[in-house]
Formats: structure tokens, C-alpha cells, sequence
């Protein structure tokens, strides 16, 4: 045979591609036809020898020595096995029970804001699922985006309108569970609003967002944005998304209920009622009501004109101080503290620090803050308006005693018709609805009772009669909320009017602009405690009457506890 009939592979002699590694002995077969694996066994493992017929599979994967396997009786037992220490009759509570996590039903008869305030409380997993919804013609359930988007518009609306970011977020979760959208978790902050739903647990999830930009102050409009909130959450109303846009575009073309000058009688007529509450007279009465008129005329001339917030409250400040500096200039017998001191309870933002303080106690500290630091920058506005006023007042010699108190009527009767007079004009420049006029001005007039009777009567401290005096504003205004499944803001904002802390408030910056900073920032003091002493009473009077509420059985109200701080 040639070379290279010698390098030829014969027929019948097929060998292995694969050469068997140095030290491993390959077995010789007989038969032609039988096959040998091309794998070999590395050292010390040794195959299973096969057992009956060769159809019977063995496993490719040999057990470690040692591992027992405990054969089972029957073949569709679990795969894991409880833990020895477990027993049934002694299950600790870490334990999901057999039977599941218990449904938590709420009682459809209370309002909607405390059912969707108890189910934000809760845990995800925890929640009751939405009731199957009828509002979509379409069966393939609703439009996820446009749920949201209308959502989202609807919180826009409600903390523009200065509603606590709490029952802004209740509102928004109502929403979207009228439209049966389960695990949605909204989110509010002072300027952004947020929604995310995940549809179920292996879906991406749907976030949405909106800024608001502006700010107005509407309780007309509020009153029906929770109108809207209320017919979307009964079951027995069947409003379609279609319906409901239309409604929200209608609620956002809505006028204002009263006209401008309306509005400019009522700032008026708010500053000379605050002047009678600390003593003044008819002359003082009139001087006020025209120096409030002035400095509303220029904010409205500046917002006009596009300047800030900041600039609109140091220009309305300026004409009070400046009505008050004239008539003490000219030696009129009057006492023209008065006339500053109510010009400046038309300016005090006090919706704005009952927001900010309900924020902060209910948990929404971020809100809480910037809605505090907004109050901040109108007070500063404040000040230099009336600094600026004082201290040429002081260079033309207008002699103003800071330690000088202003006193009040000794007739009850004027001092309650006063304060009620407070509270209404006080509700007309908020814009609330004509129903509610009446219930907040008997709101008003029943705080100012309270007050005077603990704090001029019973000799007590003015920060305590305050904070009481607030607590009932807030007990009542959400009775009267929960009444009419409304928002409690049109029924306690306006009847803390007569609370304000216009005249410490105006003795401080007196003082300081007569170089006395010490008493000046005591007054000061006393009158940031003041204002807190309202804000906290407003919150506690609302908590403690939801505290009487039937939210639902004693198991079901431990969903809405908070965290105890640890």
C-alpha cells in the first residue's frame, strides 16, 4: 500500500474524533455496531449501573454522598415544609393566615373623604379592591392615561384653591378608584402633582404629572371640584369620562361669584370691623375702611401690572399705616393704632398658615414647609410696608407708644356684631358660595364668644383662648364639611378672622421702628404664637371630630393609626 493509501480512513474502521486523555482505558467492544459515548467519566465518579431493560432512564446527575432522600407517599406533596417550630394552634403573627389576609369593607355611609383618607393609611397589599365599574361604555375597561389626566386636574384645582395636601391626595385616590384603577398611589407637594398605577404585578407602571403654577383663591370653585369628587364616588351615579371633563371645563369657565367691587367694599369693611374689635370709633371706623379700599386698589393695580405676591402685600400695607401716621399727625383724638391695626388683619395670610401648620401635623412636611415659608415672605411683605410708613412717620414726629394697649369696647354686643362683620367680609374676599356666607359669619361669632369669655371674663391667657376658640372653628367647620360632603375650608377659614394677631403684629414692628428691638421681638413672638395657637386649634377641632365618626368597626379603624415616630 502506498503512503498515502495509508493516511486514508477505511470504510468499516470509524474511529472517535476525539482522542481519550493520557491514563484512561478504553474499553474494548466486540460488536461493530455498538456505540461509545464521546464523553468520558472523570475519575472517581462511577456510572450507574442500569437496572432491567435497557429503556429505563437513569438521572444524568448523580446525588452528593451523604444527602438522603426521603421518599414521599404522595406524589403531590408540597415542596417546602413548614418549620419545625411552627405550630398550627400557637400561629405566631408573622404568619399569613391559611385562609388570607382579612377583606377590610368600609361603610359607604360615611363621606368619601374618610374612606379614601383611611385606605391612603394603609398598606398596598392591604387595601380593599374597587367595586367593578359602570362609567365606561367601552368593555375593555378605562382609559388608564386619560383617567389620570383628569385625576391630576382635579388635584391641580383643589391645592390651588389652598386645600391641605391630605385631602388633596384623598381626592385624587376617590378618583381613580371610581374608575376602578387599583394600586394608584398619589403624590402632593406644594408646586407638583403625581399619580402612578400599576396594573398588576408584572406590568410597568403608568406615572403621570402636572405642575401648578398659579394660585387663586376660590372657594366657589372648591365647593364644586368636591361636587364633582362626590358624584364620581357614589356608586349609584354613573358619570362617564366624557361627562366628566366637560363638567371640570365647565367648573374652570366658571366667573367669580362676586365682582371687584364687591371685593373692595368687603377688604373695607374687614379692616374697620378689625378696628372696632381693638377699640376704635366711628372716625376710626371710616379711616380704616378707606385706607383697606386704597391698598386693595393698589394690589390690584400691581397684579395687574404682573409684580409678585411680595410686592402686591408690601403696597397694601402702605395706605392703613399711612391713614393711621396722618391722623396722628394732624393731632386728631383717635386712636390711630387702631386704623393700622386693621388694615393689617386684611392683609395677614391666614389661610395660607392654617394650610402650612395642617400639613405639617398630618405627616406632609415638604408642603408644610413652602407653604410656611409662602407665609414668611407675605409677612416680610407686610413689615416693610409698615416700616417704611413708620419710620416717616417717626421723622415727621408722629408720636406712636408702642407700649401703648389698644383696648376694646365694653360692650359685648358691639364686639360680637364686629367680629361676625370680620367673618362675612372675610368670606366674601374668599369667594365662597352664598350658602355658606351665613354658617361661617355664626362661626365667626361663636369664636369671638369663646374668646372673649376666656380671655377677658375668666382673665385667661390670649394664646390658650385663641387655641380653644380655633379648636371649636375646626370642630364645627368639619361637622358642617362632613354635613354636606364638602371641603372644610369655607367653614373655618373665614371664622378665624377675629383671631388674627393684627395688633401684636403691629406693636412689634412699632417697636422695632423706634429702635426698641427688644419689645419689639416679644410682640413678635406673641404674635407667631398666636397664629400657631389658631392653625393648631383649626386642625385639633378637625381631628377630634373625626375622631366621633363611623368610619367603620373597631378592626377596621385600626387602618387609619400613624406611625407613633419609632
Amino acid at each position: 500500500m502506498t503512503d498515502e493509501e495509508d493516511r486514508k480512513p477505511q470504510s468499516d474502521e470509524a474511529r472517535s474524533a476525539f482522542t481519550p486523555p493520557a491514563g484512561l482505558a478504553v474499553s474494548a467492544v466486540d460488536s461493530e455496531s455498538s456505540t461509545s459515548s464521546e464523553f468520558a467519566l472523570p475519575d472517581g465518579l462511577a456510572a450507574p449501573t442500569a437496572v432491567g431493560s435497557e429503556s429505563e432512564v437513569t438521572s444524568e446527575f448523580a446525588l452528593p454522598d451523604g444527602l438522603d432522600v426521603q421518599a414521599h407517599a404522595e406524589p403531590g406533596n408540597a415542596g417546602f415544609t413548614t418549620p419545625r417550630t411552627y405550630s398550627a394552634r400557637t400561629a405566631p403573627p408573622a404568619f399569613t393566615p391559611a385562609t388570607g389576609i382579612p377583606v377590610i369593607s368600609l361603610t359607604k355611609d360615611v363621606p368619601w373623604q374618610d374612606r379614601m383618607r383611611t385606605m391612603l393609611r394603609m398598606p398596598v397589599a392591604e387595601r380593599p379592591a374597587p367595586e367593578p365599574v359602570h362609567k365606561q361604555e367601552d368593555e375593555t375597561g378605562p382609559a388608564v392615561p386619560r383617567v389620570l389626566d383628569l385625576t391630576l386636574r382635579i388635584g391641580e384645582l383643589l391645592l390651588a384653591g389652598g386645600e391641605g395636601a391630605e385631602d388633596v391626595e384623598a381626592a385624587m385616590f376617590a378618583v381613580c378608584r371610581s374608575y376602578g384603577l387599583d394600586r394608584c398611589e398619589p403624590t402632593v407637594t406644594f408646586t407638583l402633582l403625581s399619580i402612578s398605577h400599576q396594573p398588576s404585578l408584572v406590568d410597568d407602571p403608568v406615572t403621570a404629572s402636572r405642575t401648578v403654577r398659579r394660585r387663586g383663591t376660590d372657594y366657589t370653585r372648591l365647593a364644586a371640584v368636591y361636587q364633582l369628587v362626590d358624584d364620581l364616588s357614589d356608586a349609584e351615579t354613573h358619570i362617564s369620562l366624557e361627562e366628566a371633563y366637560g363638567r371640570l371645563a365647565e367648573i374652570r369657565r366658571n366667573r367669580h361669584p362676586y365682582p371687584t367691587w364687591v371685593l373692595t367694599s368687603a377688604s373695607g369693611l374687614l379692616a374697620g370691623a378689625a378696628s372696632v374689635l381693638v377699640g376704635g370709633d366711628l372716625v376710626v371706623f371710616v379711616t380704616a375702611v378707606i385706607g383697606a379700599m386704597l391698598g386693595d386698589r393698589l394690589a390690584w393695580l400691581c397684579a395687574g401690572r404682573g409684580l409678585p405676591e411680595f410686592y402686591q402685600f408690601t403696597v397694601a400695607a402702605m395706605p392703613p399705616a399711612a391713614m393711621g401716621i396722618a391722623l396722628t399727625v394732624g393731632h386728631v383724638d383717635v386712636k390711630a393704632s387702631a386704623v393700622i391695626t386693621g388694615g393689617l388683619f386684611a392683609l395677614l395670610p391666614g389661610r395660607a398658615l392654617v394650610a402650612g401648620v395642617q400639613d405639617g401635623l398630618t405627616g406632609f412636611y415638604i408642603t408644610a414647609a413652602a407653604r410656611l415659608l409662602e407665609v414668611m415672605y407675605f409677612f416680610v411683605g407686610i413689615v416693610v410696608g409698615v416700616l417704611v410708613v413708620l419710620y416717616f412717620g417717626v421723622k415727621l414726629g408722629a408720636e406712636l407708644n408702642p407700649e401703648a394697649g389698644l383696648g376694646s369696647y365694653e360692650v359685648p354686643l358691639v364686639q360680637i356684631g364686629a367680629s361676625m362683620l370680620l367673618s362675612l367680609t372675610f368670606a366674601v374676599l374668599l369667594q365662597q358660595e352664598r350658602a355658606t356666607v351665613l354658617l361661617v359669619t355664626l362661626n365667626g361669632g361663636v369664636a369671638w364668644c369663646v374668646y372673649g369669655a376666656m380671655h377677658y371674663a375668666g382673665d385667661i391667657s390670649p394664646v390658650a383662648s385663641t387655641a380653644v376658640a380655633a379648636g371649636l372653628v375646626g370642630l364645627f367647620g368639619q361637622l358642617l364639611s362632613r354635613y354636606r360632603f364638602a371641603s372644610a375650608l369655607p367653614y373655618t377659614t373665614a371664622a378665624i378672622g377675629p383671631l388674627l394677631p393684627g395688633s401684636a403684629t403691629y406693636f412689634g414692628l412699632l417697636a422695632i421702628s423706634q429702635n426698641k428691638l427688644d419689645a419689639g421681638l416679644l410682640s413678635i413672638t406673641k404674635a407667631v404664637a398666636l397664629a400657631m395657637a389658631i392653625a393648631i386649634g383649626v386642625n385639633l377641632g378637625s381631628e377630634i371630630s373625626r375622631l366621633f365618626l363611623r368610619v367603620g368597626s373597631a378592626g377596621q379603624r385600626r387602618a387609619a393609626k400613624r406611625t407613633r415616630g419609632f
